[in-house]
């Protein structure tokens, strides 16, 4: 059963009311595939548009902070920390981007965690559209989750 469904078939917004505050935790990864040629300028900085990975690092950020505001029924939710990483594998023409969320509050960060991988890699993607128009965003999904009722989850490969 859909949580975000009431029993007549409308969308709602959860009641987490009564939901225990416990520390929360979410991992979500995905990847951007890159011309050889856009890779290496990524890695040496060499844009027109400035440094890549920071302004994709600074906006997964900002996004993750605004899930709310994006995704019409997800929970405002005070976050602890937000830590995004990427590697860049030049033999694969990807660049993947991982960004782990925590709170200590009654829902998970699940969403958080998958936004600002999503706009991390959008922000790739716009930084670098002059030098390559034929990238690839694939494979965004969520890696593990701790906390909550249900405890921990981890995707199996």
């Amino acid at each position: 059963m859909l949580s975000h469904i009431d029993k007549n078939g409308d969308a709602k917004m959860v009641d987490i009311s009564k939901k225990e505050n416990t520390d929360r935790v979410a991992i979500a990864v995905g990847f951007i595939e890159l011309n050889e040629q856009t890779i290496n300028l990524v890695e040496i900085g060499n844009l027109k548009k400035g440094d890549v990975l920071t302004v994709a690092k600074i906006a997964a950020i900002q996004a993750s902070k605004k899930t709310s505001d994006l995704i019409p029924l997800c929970h405002n939710i005070n976050l602890n920390g937000i830590d995004i990483e990427f590697k860049i594998a030049n033999n694969e023409k990807k660049i993947y981007c991982q960004s782990t969320v925590r709170c200590s509050g009654n829902t998970g960060v699940e969403m958080e965690a998958l936004t600002a991988v999503s706009v991390a890699l959008l922000t790739i993607y716009d930084m670098c559209k002059a030098s390559d128009k034929n990238m690839v965003i694939s494979e965004i999904r969520l890696l593990e989750k701790h906390g909550g009722k249900s405890g921990s989850w981890i995707a199996k490969d």
